[in-house]
């Protein structure tokens, strides 16, 4: 599984980052937390918006930080 962070380096994004990397350990889950910063690649994922989260390609978010529970919800969804 793979969790795709996207922002430039704001403190929201980083704020997200933390969340994510947080849900994983919480659940025990095998899955890599990337940060993606190029703004071409934002683009192209189709964030309008930052911080985005994605779960394995799919925008779960987008301009906000969402909360650990909704993070971890998503996860779960893919496993």
């Amino acid at each position: 599984m793979k969790l795709q962070v996207y922002g430039t380096g704001c403190a929201k994004c980083s704020m997200l980052e933390k969340a994510a990397k947080d849900a994983v350990k919480e659940l025990g889950v095998s899955a890599e937390v990337v940060k993606v910063s190029d703004i071409d690649e934002i683009v192209e994922a189709g964030i309008l918006a930052t911080p985005g989260l994605a779960v394995d390609g799919e925008v779960k978010s987008m301009g906000r930080v969402p909360s650990g529970d909704e993070i971890k919800k998503w996860i779960k969804a893919k496993m």
